[in-house]
């Protein structure tokens, strides 16, 4: 539509012009205003961590006819951290720098968020959402969109994932011994997982996790719409990857 609420993007449908909050996934303006949208589970991975997963899997191609910049940014840099974001017009919630980068589940006064740097530390953090246990992975390998103008120089930011805890009617422990880059295993089988869910070695491998409806934000965008967010903190899970907060 051209517009933004909180800086956040509002699109409209071809059938009916009725707005929509990205956000949200809520219809604010026209004939489907209260609207809500079906929330489906979505994971930002590198195309190396794509390709793992899914060997079949379709990959959007450049050649489109049109001549445009496509692995560009036209704005380096506006994911650092500390800094406001462009055209926010608000109280930004203050518990986490503006524009950090955060997991977040469930909605309301059930909603979590897991900021990356936290999650970096550990990767792998068991928690109960709605009453339902979770696992949220962290991994490196992937680059910000967002940092450098070639988009493929970015920063590694790493990314997440949010799975149920269960495989073959199982609960497993997740857990990641060593720095960033070990790999996350589990203390029941000794399997290896991928930050998309899957055993790659083990009694488990070719086994994959449930996912679970997640998202990754900026903070300020996702906290301008969910103020009650509660934030993890890893002295809320006793420091440890494999104990619930």
């Amino acid at each position: 539509s051209g517009n933004l609420l909180f800086s956040n993007l509002i699109m409209y449908d071809r059938q009916t012009e009725s707005w929509w909050q990205q956000a949200t996934g809520t219809g604010i303006v026209g004939e489907l205003m209260g609207t809500q949208l079906e929330f489906l589970p979505a994971q930002i991975v590198s195309l190396d961590q794509f390709e793992a997963t899914y060997p079949d899997g379709d990959v959007l191609s450049r050649d489109t006819g049109f001549d445009r910049s496509y692995g560009r940014h036209p704005d380096p840099g506006y994911d650092r951290a500390d800094e406001s974001p462009f055209l926010f017009f608000g109280t930004a919630d203050g518990r986490i720098a503006p524009k950090e980068r955060v997991a977040t589940v469930g909605e309301g006064s059930d909603a979590i968020a897991f900021a990356y740097p936290e999650l970096s530390e550990v990767g792998a953090v068991h928690e109960t959402v709605g009453g339902e246990p979770i696992v949220v992975f962290w991994a490196p390998g992937t680059r910000s969109a967002l940092d450098s103008s070639a988009i493929d120089e970015g920063a590694d930011v790493g990314t997440t994932g949010v799975y149920r805890p269960i495989a073959d009617d199982q609960g497993l422990t997740f857990e990641r011994l060593g720095p960033p880059g070990t790999p996350i295993t589990d203390r029941e089988t000794g399997s290896t997982w991928s930050i998309t869910g899957l055993a790659t070695e083990g009694p488990l491998a070719g086994t994959q996790l449930e996912r679970v409806v997640s998202g990754d934000h900026l903070w300020f965008s996702w906290a301008a719409f969910n103020p009650d967010t509660r934030i993890w903190e890893p002295s809320a899970a006793g420091g440890s990857s494999g104990e619930e907060g």
